[in-house]
């Protein structure tokens, strides 16, 4: 498998998906996988685009079929990675990432160690505070939860093999495009893409 599989974690408001979406457009071979979620959909949500909703017998029924590669309950609804559709992803030779929390993050590296970690901060917590507040979605009680577990989101980052501050976004994009381009000319990587090319060199 050449493929690289990247897990970005964050906590809420931090930007990830802003980020996740420009490095996809700017890379080529680069996805998001689409995560299953009981949550509601929203106004603007598109099925199989931003989430696959289902109801949470159907998302029980998938965890007891060992159909997920990670799954987690976040802020009173289930989130969970197909396992199928990211090692089919994977073997196409195209790389996937993965928008996932610090503890979906720790059960895909127990399955895939190889994968690579990218944490993502904001620079400050007024900062995140402004930004969960602009985006007009959540009740005051849902954003004040989600201010007080970002910090406990955040002590995990030391876990991660990258750390990107998220102050300039145009920076930070190209920061992650930069993580993603420099997996690609890791040297086991290249020596299975390129094993022709080599071995012409060096015959």
């Amino acid at each position: 498998m050449t493929a690289q599989l990247f897990i970005l974690s964050a906590p809420s408001g931090a930007g990830k998906t802003s980020l996740v979406r420009a490095a996809c457009e700017r890379l080529n071979k680069l996805v998001v996988s689409v995560s299953h979620t009981t949550r509601p959909m929203r106004p603007a949500d598109k099925e199989g685009v931003d989430y696959h909703f289902v109801d949470e017998a159907k998302f029980h029924e998938m965890i007891g079929n060992g159909e997920f590669l990670e799954h987690a309950n976040v802020f009173d609804n289930f989130y969970g990675t197909s396992q199928i559709l990211v090692e089919q992803t994977l073997a196409n030779g195209i790389d996937v990432i993965l928008e996932i929390d610090w503890q979906g993050a720790d059960q895909v590296r127990r399955l895939m160690p190889d994968a690579c970690g990218v944490f993502i901060m904001p620079p400050s917590r007024e900062i995140l505070e402004t930004r969960l507040r602009g985006r007009e979605s959540d009740t005051a009680e849902v954003i004040a939860r989600r201010l007080s577990d970002a910090v406990d989101d955040m002590r995990h980052f030391s876990n991660y093999d990258y750390l990107i501050i998220n102050d300039d976004f145009q920076q930070a994009v190209d920061e992650l495009c930069g993580i993603v381009l420099a997996r690609r000319v890791k040297t086991v990587r290249q020596t299975n893409a390129s094993q022709e090319v080599i071995t012409r060199l060096l015959s």
